[in-house]
């Protein structure tokens, strides 16, 4: 395989716009961490306390979905300073540990939404659950 300087700089857009939508389920997940966190202050339930520590995991499989793509975005960025030198070896080991990095991240991502749709449902779950006792009072 022929390795150019064009090669790792191809993934700059894909990394950068990967991390963008890191931070922001990051700062979403945060925020209704922290509503829920007042209102289970406010109201201690179950259900609240069960919502943040999903949410607690969640954050930090995102934590490390933005550290393995960031580590992935320095290797490409190195990766193109061994090109520069012609260190073609140590280019290759490098640009393969880049992808590599971002392969996990995006499976870490993968992870983190089959978490979220797991908590949907189980919410989804609890609400029909509310609807048919208050159908069997009716």
């Amino acid at each position: 395989m022929e390795l150019t300087l064009t090669t790792p700089a191809l993934l700059f857009p894909a990394i950068s716009l990967l991390l963008l939508a890191y931070t922001s389920r990051f700062l979403h997940l945060a925020q209704l961490t922290r509503n829920l966190y007042s209102e289970y202050h406010n109201n201690p339930d179950k259900l609240l306390l069960l919502q943040l520590k999903n949410l607690r995991k969640r954050i930090n499989i995102i934590r490390n979905m933005q550290v393995l793509g960031s580590a992935g975005f320095l290797c490409s960025v190195i990766c193109m300073f061994f090109l520069f030198q012609s260190w073609m070896i140590a280019a290759k080991l490098i640009f393969s540990a880049s992808l590599g990095l971002l392969i996990i991240s995006l499976a870490l991502s993968v992870w983190e939404l089959y978490i979220s749709v797991h908590a949907l449902n189980f919410q989804l779950y609890d609400m029909e659950n509310l609807l048919d006792k208050t159908d069997e009072k009716e």
